[in-house]
């Protein structure tokens, strides 16, 4: 019989909510387009997807050749540049 009496209480503190804390921060890998437009124009190679990756705070790099196909799906961890012709790079943004 006590234990029945106990189980109101105990759901309600299953309910107690905690306070949120004001300061947001970013996830740890969640990418930043801010710093990307400097490495524009500059030929690609892996020493230059290592500085981007780096400069955007992103976990994930993805080079796109031009006219290689890529999924559509974003992911905010996830930095994908896309390179010219001339394996340079034209653009580069998060997702």
């Amino acid at each position: 019989m006590k234990i029945a009496a106990l189980f109101p209480a105990m759901l309600l503190t299953a309910c107690a909510t905690t306070p949120i804390d004001p300061v947001v921060s970013e996830p740890a890998g969640t990418c930043r387009g801010d710093a990307l437009a400097s490495f524009v124009g500059q030929p690609y190679n892996a020493a230059l997807g290592a500085r981007m990756l780096k400069a955007s705070n992103a976990s994930k790099l993805r080079a796109v050749a031009k006219g290689m196909m890529v999924t559509m799906d974003f992911r905010d961890d996830r930095l994908t540049v896309y390179l010219d012709s001339a394996n340079r790079v034209e653009r580069a943004n998060c997702g």
